[in-house]
């Protein structure tokens, strides 16, 4: 197993993760509980599991997997084998779970539900991140997220070797074209944006012609996204900007063009496929008597 991702990965926060947790466990639980489990299984019986990864990838949710059963049961013993970041192969144990019964299967889809989908993120965003790793460019997420998701889906893509977009609308200025139509030009949104903004507040500025670049770098944003040009736009884009701010490229990105626009010479590679099209990393739990 290796972990390729970024050495400092960022860690999720337990508050949030503990909410996360309990919101699903409630949703999942009900007002009964689990009654098969009730009905089939002792109150003093163990077990142990097993996670194992079926196919190969990258493994995301570790912390929030040991936080279900943790919720359920503060005694059930979570061993991970692997650290987020890490990549598998089939057949590759990735923790052992062991303790009360009833609580580990309560808590078993949830705990599945979160690192199957957060480790598909992970290793969809490494297949985008390896098809450009022989260039400066870094592929990175948007705000197309899952509602209630977007803190652990951005944790997936930085576990996967990729980078952060803005969290939300609260965090950076990223002016776009409908912002541009109602403020009445490029120049004007990026004059008003740099009257409003506080210091630590970058401004991005998302221009769809080189005409509009040109008047952007004028009134001089932090960064230009170039949105849904040509192979020679985007060159010749990132002429026009020669390293004056980051450049960031988007719009029709797929695992088909995105070595080429890297190749152009952009810096950041923006797509929600990485987040909204990532198929779940296949994990399964097998459990024994103990």
């Amino acid at each position: 197993m290796t972990n390729l991702s970024a050495p400092n990965l960022p860690k999720l926060p337990p508050l949030l993760v503990d909410k996360a947790v309990r919101s699903a466990l409630l949703e999942d639980l009900g007002l009964a509980g689990d009654v098969t489990s009730d009905a089939t299984i002792g109150a003093d019986a163990t077990a142990i599991a097993v996670m194992n990864a079926r196919e190969e990838g990258i493994i995301c949710g570790l912390d929030i997997a040991r936080a279900a059963f943790a919720a359920l049961d503060p005694e059930l013993k979570f061993e991970a084998h692997l650290r987020d970041g890490d990549q598998v192969s089939p057949k590759t144990d990735v923790a052992t779970i062991s303790g009360n019964a009833r609580a580990l299967l309560g808590a078993e889809r949830v705990a599945l539900n979160y690192i199957c989908h957060l480790s598909g993120i992970a290793s969809y965003t490494r297949q985008f991140a390896d098809r450009i790793a022989h260039t400066k460019a870094q592929v990175c997420c948007t705000r197309k997220t899952i509602p209630g998701l977007r803190a652990f889906e951005k944790y997936a893509v930085k576990c996967g070797g990729g980078s952060n977009h803005r969290y939300g609308l609260d965090d950076a200025i990223l002016i776009k074209d409908n912002h541009i139509a109602v403020a009445g030009g490029v120049a004007q949104a990026i004059e008003a944006a740099r009257s409003f903004a506080g210091h630590l507040i970058k401004i991005e500025v998302e221009v769809d012609t080189l005409e509009q670049l040109k008047i952007a770098m004028e009134a001089g944003p932090d960064v230009v996204m170039l949105d849904n040009m040509s192979l020679d736009q985007l060159r010749e884009g990132v002429a026009i900007v020669d390293g004056r701010v980051p450049i960031e490229a988007s719009g029709n990105v797929n695992f088909d063009t995105i070595k080429a626009i890297a190749e152009t010479g952009v810096d950041l590679i923006s797509t929600s496929k990485i987040t909204m099209s990532a198929p779940t990393l296949d994990l399964g739990l097998d459990i024994s008597i103990s």
